[in-house]
């Protein structure tokens, strides 16, 4: 996803069973590298560990911009 993952899209680079096509290699995304799984993280389910994970992404979605044009990283919304 060379723009990035919008908050609430699926990774293209997560298999059947969720597991990281990318993991251990050197083009995984930095931001992927950095995240350091923990117990609140991973809750005791799959099922609790991505309501996590949809929480940080609502959390960590940068801000509207003006006249509701979507960001996408790197690039200004207006021409």
């Amino acid at each position: 996803m060379p723009q990035g993952k919008p908050a609430g899209v699926r990774c293209v680079q997560l298999d059947a069973a969720n597991a990281c096509r990318l993991f251990g290699l050197p083009g995984r995304p930095a931001v992927c590298v950095s995240l350091q799984p923990e117990p609140a993280m991973c809750g005791s389910d799959a099922a609790q560990a991505l309501v996590w994970l949809q929480q940080l992404e609502t959390r960590t979605q940068p801000p509207p911009t003006p006249g509701g044009l979507p960001r996408i990283a790197g690039k200004s919304p207006h021409p």
